[in-house]
């Protein structure tokens, strides 16, 4: 599989304004694609984000309640988001741990895409169970829903038409990015924005500890690996 360099990005992606990543919780951007949307708002797209959940579940300190610690991940999110460019996040706050595909959750996804408008849609693959270790049901999940809202129910008027009296006209996706896919057919050079993936992934205290480890550890990895830093995809041609 070729290495897609940001020039090549540039012409991959020639005539699109909007992307929109729509994943499980705050984090789930910048650990599966922050380069990927560096290099996007580099090159003029307007990007935009949608999480599922605010992450209420994704720490073992106790003295946290659920709803402080989903104020601190989102909180953490927006700072992240700004270091990359990106132009709005939106929170649609169903429980960490706890997402359903269901018609409910399916048109709030919907609305979404059909209010942002977007020409390629990044989320993560629904059928990667494992690798290295258990893949998070919610990123699973997300997937599944993100997939199913976006074809066809998105681009057809008979799904949902209370979104149709609310404003929100049909809208075709042209493609699907898949992060952490296990069969990728894309895979992105983000050499030059690899600093800003890791100052958007630093903004995450809640995740990550202790920021110079953090920090120390990336670097580490980053030397030990064979080629430059890159972000792996597979492309869903669906417009």
């Amino acid at each position: 599989m070729p290495t897609t360099s940001a020039e090549d990005l540039n012409t991959l992606i020639a005539g699109w304004e909007r992307a929109l990543v729509i994943m499980a919780h705050p984090d789930d951007p910048e650990m599966f694609c922050g380069g990927t949307v560096a290099l996007l708002t580099r090159l003029g797209l307007q990007v935009g984000y949608v999480l599922l959940t605010s992450g209420d579940k994704g720490s073992d300190d106790r003295s946290l309640s659920d709803e402080a610690l989903a104020r601190r991940r989102e909180e953490e999110q927006r700072a992240a988001a700004a270091r990359l460019g990106v132009a709005e996040v939106v929170f649609l706050r169903h429980r960490d741990g706890e997402l359903a595909d269901s018609p409910e959750i399916r048109r709030e996804v919907v609305r979404e895409i059909r209010r942002f408008r977007p020409q390629l849609v990044l989320t993560t693959d629904p059928a990667r169970m494992y690798s290295r270790g258990v893949h998070h049901r919610d990123h699973r999940i997300a997937g599944l829903i993100v997939l199913d809202a976006v074809f066809p129910v998105a681009r057809n008027h008979r799904y949902f038409p209370e979104l149709l009296a609310e404003g929100w006209e049909p809208h075709v996706v042209k493609e699907i990015w898949l992060a952490g896919a296990g069969d990728p057919d894309l895979e992105l050079n983000t050499s030059a924005v690899y600093e800003a993936r890791l100052a958007a992934i630093a903004c995450h205290r809640t995740q990550i500890g202790d920021v110079d480890k953090f920090y120390e550890r990336a670097r580490e990895s980053l030397a030990r690996q064979e080629g430059p830093p890159t972000e792996r995809f597979k492309r869903l041609r669906v417009g």
